[in-house]
Formats: C-alpha cells, structure tokens, sequence
C-alpha cells in the first residue's frame, strides 16, 4: 500500500513538473542538486554525460562559440529576440570553469536596467518576459559565474519576475505559471544549430 501511494505520489511530481516552464525546471532541478550528496552527484553527473554524449557532435560548433568570449562580446543587443535566443544556447554550452568568457556574458546581462528603462524593452510580451526569466534564472545558477556575479544576477531575476508578476496581476492572471515560455529544441533538430539559433516557442 506504501509503495503504491508513492507511485502515486510519484507519478505527480512527473506531471507537475512536465507542466513547468523552462525557467521554473532549471531552479527546481538545482534545488534538487543541491539537496544531493557527493556520491549521487557523481552518479548524476555520469548520467548526465552518457545522455550529452548522444548529441556531441551536432552541438560540437555551438559550444564552441558558447566558449569563445570573442564570439559572445558581439550578443549585446539583448533587445534582440534572435541574440536573446543565442544567449540562452550560450548559458547551455558554457563550460563550467569559463570565467572570461561568463564575464563576458555577465556584462552583457547586467545592462538589463537601462535596457528597460531607455529603450522600453516590454516584458509583458509572454515569450519576452519568459526568455529573459530563462537567461538569468540560468545565469544566476551557473557554475562559472563567481559568487558575487551570481548574486547581482539573482537580484536583476527577482526584478524581472516582479514585472512580470505585476503584469500578470493586472491582466487578472494569477502566475506566470499560464504563460507559454522560449525552451531549447529537442535533440533531433540541433543538427542546424551550429550558429546559437537553437531556440523555439512551444505550445
């Protein structure tokens, strides 16, 4: 009886978080590895080799760009939906002890307030507001950002979802949970990818 409810139970959480948002997956599942101890992350991290392994060779020259602060200095435009959308490729394929090249990106980020503020950058646009939770909830969570970069990129993300949450609430939306956001694409269409546009809106 135990073992059925938490089938049950289980079965629950699989469908709760398939009902999440991009933004909301990467949060909860760092969450979840920070509630992990040593020896799983290592089980993890081997899993979550063997499963990348399958997709090398079509992300081999988008990971390559993702890693070359050259490259990344020229997606400043972040008003752009195509530069926003590499971005978030980038933030996929940073290797976790880049520092120069997440410096770069950290400086191209962190402009967010002027961008808004000067150029009047809409974030009650579902898939705008919902690519820029995406890009800083990653950011914020990643491994080669310092600590005090990570801290200014927790606070521009908790800037961002209270817009978006007070758009929401004056559009009588209860969460931004409704909103449909910008995710990766799925394995079999990143053969075409090899120039960061690797992103798309679902339904």
């Amino acid at each position: 009886m135990v073992e059925k409810r938490c089938l049950v139970q289980r079965e629950g959480v699989y469908r709760w978080f398939s009902e999440l948002n991009s933004a909301q997956r990467v949060e909860f599942l760092c969450g979840l590895l920070d509630l992990c101890v040593p020896i799983e992350l290592r089980f993890l991290g081997c899993s979550l080799e063997d499963l990348a392994r399958k997709d090398y060779h079509s992300l081999r020259d988008a990971e390559i760009k993702a890693n070359n602060a050259a490259d990344l200095a020229t997606l400043t435009n972040i008003t752009d939906e195509v530069v926003r959308s590499k971005l978030l490729i980038a933030l996929a394929l940073l290797n976790s002890d880049n520092r120069e090249a997440a410096g770069v990106l950290f400086r191209t980020l962190t402009h967010i307030d002027s961008i808004i503020n000067n150029y009047g950058l809409q974030l009650n646009d579902g898939q705008t507001g919902d690519q820029f939770l995406l890009l800083f909830t990653m950011a914020s969570n990643h491994p080669a950002f310092s600590f005090h970069q990570k801290q200014v990129l927790r606070q521009e993300l908790t800037q961002i979802q209270s817009i978006v949450n007070t758009t929401c609430n004056n559009a009588n939306l209860t969460t931004t949970n409704t909103v449909t956001v910008t995710t990766f694409t799925t394995s079999t269409t990143f053969s075409s990818c090899t120039d960061f546009h690797c992103c798309h809106k679902v339904g």
